[in-house]
């Protein structure tokens, strides 16, 4: 099931990264262009904020019963020492959720604006930094190719 579940993880985080991409695309294009906020550009940011809630729930499943989860008891206050471990149990765990965090708040500050302007420049800020904060803390070398 380990195993299962952390190459769902790391396929499906191509699909967050693709998404958010395409959100914040699109959100510029919007600004840029001053289009009007349509359904479509509505449904990318769900579906964008939908596939990152459902990464997140598969990290964290997969953080408690990770191997890697073990090192808390076998090293106890040296995992802050160790950079493997302090990458994979605090660095990519707390900075994801914080971008997770960033897209929900994004999306619901977006959803409350009245002008097509604003509501691009919201998702534009919230999903490019928690784009930009995915990127700093995925695990490039253990990714599948």
């Amino acid at each position: 099931m380990y195993d299962a579940l952390k190459n769902l993880h790391s396929y499906w985080a191509y699909f967050v990264l693709l998404m958010l991409i395409v959100a914040v695309v699109n959100a510029i294009i919007g600004r840029t262009s001053k289009k009007e906020y349509t359904q479509q550009a509505f449904r990318i940011a769900l579906f964008t904020l939908i596939v990152a809630h459902m990464q997140l729930l598969i990290g964290l499943i997969l953080y408690f019963i990770s191997p890697m989860f073990d090192l808390w008891d076998s090293l106890g206050g040296e995992v802050m020492k160790d950079s493997l471990a302090r990458l994979y149990l605090v660095e990519h765990p707390l900075t994801n959720i914080i971008a997770i965090v960033l897209i929900t708040i994004g999306f619901s500050k977006a959803k409350k604006k009245f002008e097509s302007a604003s509501k691009y420049k919201t998702i534009l800020i919230f999903y490019s930094i928690a784009l930009i904060l995915l990127l700093s803390r995925i695990p490039w070398d253990a990714w599948p190719r």
